[in-house]
């Protein structure tokens, strides 16, 4: 299914756009999920929202907590360095309306949300707080699992963090054929003198 994406900061969301999105976060959360818990807090002021929109209609959702904001932090330290946990963007309330699901949209809404993380906040691991039913399609992106599970509004859930996979360089085979090549043609003269030399001395 291919969808259009919008990425809005909370004042530049219509009263429409809002109220789109909190009725899904309410449908897929609240009564879907049997969980009456407080959906909306103080973080929707301070966070990213990204909608995807299949003839202009809502179909999916998350939103990205910047990392001055986030208040969840990773329990290992990244490259041995506290700094680099301490502060880390987050993904959260990712959704998808029950009729568009199976199509492939949370993995593009994910894609996109990571994607924006990247460009905006460069080399930091991205954090989320996942049900833990939905560890498979998590680590299918990159996530891993970090600590015990834990109960979040009476649903089990688990914390899992991508990180920035680190470059590894790579010897270029090139200069290696290269260096065997200029042997092998050294060698080769070296055989070719010496055969043309044997020669003139038999024949002398």
């Amino acid at each position: 299914m291919t969808c259009e994406f919008s990425l809005k900061t909370f004042d530049e969301l219509t009263s429409v756009d809002i109220y789109h999105i909190l009725k899904a976060r309410s449908q897929v959360f609240v009564v879907e999920q049997n969980c009456p818990y407080q959906d909306m807090d103080e973080l929707d002021f301070d966070c990213l929202h990204l909608v995807a929109h299949n003839n202009e209609a809502l179909v999916g959702y998350c939103r990205i907590i910047p990392p001055e904001f986030n208040r969840m932090k990773s329990n290992l330290s990244v490259d041995n360095d506290p700094r680099a946990a301490a502060a880390m963007p987050a993904i959260g309330r990712v959704l998808v309306l029950a009729q568009y699901r199976s199509q492939g949209l949370a993995r593009q809404i994910m894609t996109e949300a990571i994607k924006y993380c990247r460009k905006k906040y460069g080399k930091k691991p991205i954090i989320i707080s996942a049900q833990t039913y939905l560890i498979d399609f998590y680590q299918s992106l990159g996530f891993v699992p970090e600590g015990a599970y834990y109960l979040e509004d009476g649903i089990e859930h688990v914390k899992m963090v991508l990180n920035i996979t680190k470059k590894t360089k790579v010897k270029k085979q090139g200069t290696d054929t290269s260096k065997a090549s200029t042997i092998l043609g050294i060698l080769l003269l070296i055989l070719s003198v010496s055969f043309i030399a044997g020669l003139i001395y038999l024949m002398i």
